[in-house]
């Protein structure tokens, strides 16, 4: 039980990451054809607009698919309307922890403005600091990775049912899921704000992005086999 609930809490961060990239699209004014609350065949759909609005079988996550026939389409939409809906994920993975910290603080101690606006504000830029001053290891020490299947199994056995514990495993699950997706690889949002900044230099830098996020999702699908092959190893060992 404390696993399935560890599996949830990953995908809230993550349908939250969506959310923001959704709210960026709709202040950048850009269409969007459909928003998913998980992944896998539509259990529940609804067409407000030119959005369709769905709760699809797989719990895990979600994704916003913007109203365009194809990548050329994609591209004629101006750089700064891409940079907005790019970097409206991590800005929400960045405030989830923020507002998980508030809840904590209101709960433990009561409301007040030190404890529930300003603390929660500072506690989670301790913790994006921390986790980017951890980034090197990620290549010093790449046998200590953990994928999905170690996370879900260390953050069920965090949790362990409590609400407090939830909510600080959700806040650094979000934050982790911030500071992740701004590197520098083509397929995530930091690559991407990359090469649309490339874009604003010189219009060619367009071309680079199909080749560059194919090479991107090769190593971040080889990256978490290789998670994954650790995590069962060290599971079984």
């Amino acid at each position: 039980m404390n696993h399935a609930i560890a599996f949830l809490l990953i995908g809230f961060a993550i349908l939250f990451h969506e959310f923001g990239h959704y709210l960026a699209a709709r202040i950048a004014k850009v269409p969007i054809q459909t928003f998913s609350v998980g992944f896998g065949p539509a259990i529940w759909k609804r067409q407000i607009g030119e959005t369709e609005y769905r709760i699809s079988l797989i719990p895990m996550g979600g994704y916003v698919l913007p109203a365009i026939e194809d990548e050329a389409q994609f591209f004629r939409l101006p750089v700064y309307k891409r940079i907005v809906m790019t970097i409206g994920g991590p800005l929400a993975s960045a405030l989830l922890p923020v507002i998980c910290l508030s809840i904590m603080n209101t709960y433990n101690a009561g409301f007040s403005l030190f404890g529930t606006l300003i603390h929660p504000f500072q506690k989670s830029w301790a913790i994006g600091y921390q986790m980017m001053a951890s980034l090197p290891q990620l290549f010093s020490a790449p046998g200590q990775i953990m994928g999905i299947v170690g996370i879900v199994v260390q953050g069920g056995n965090y949790v362990s049912g409590s609400f407090i514990k939830s909510l600080q495993f959700l806040a650094m699950m979000s934050m982790n899921l911030c500071i992740i997706n701004l590197l520098p690889i083509p397929a995530l949002d930091g690559g991407k704000l990359l090469l649309y900044l490339g874009e604003k230099i010189h219009p060619r830098f367009a071309k680079f992005h199909i080749p560059f996020s194919i090479a991107g999702w090769v190593v971040i699908i080889g990256l978490t086999v290789y998670t994954v092959i650790i995590d069962v190893m060290n599971l079984t060992a």
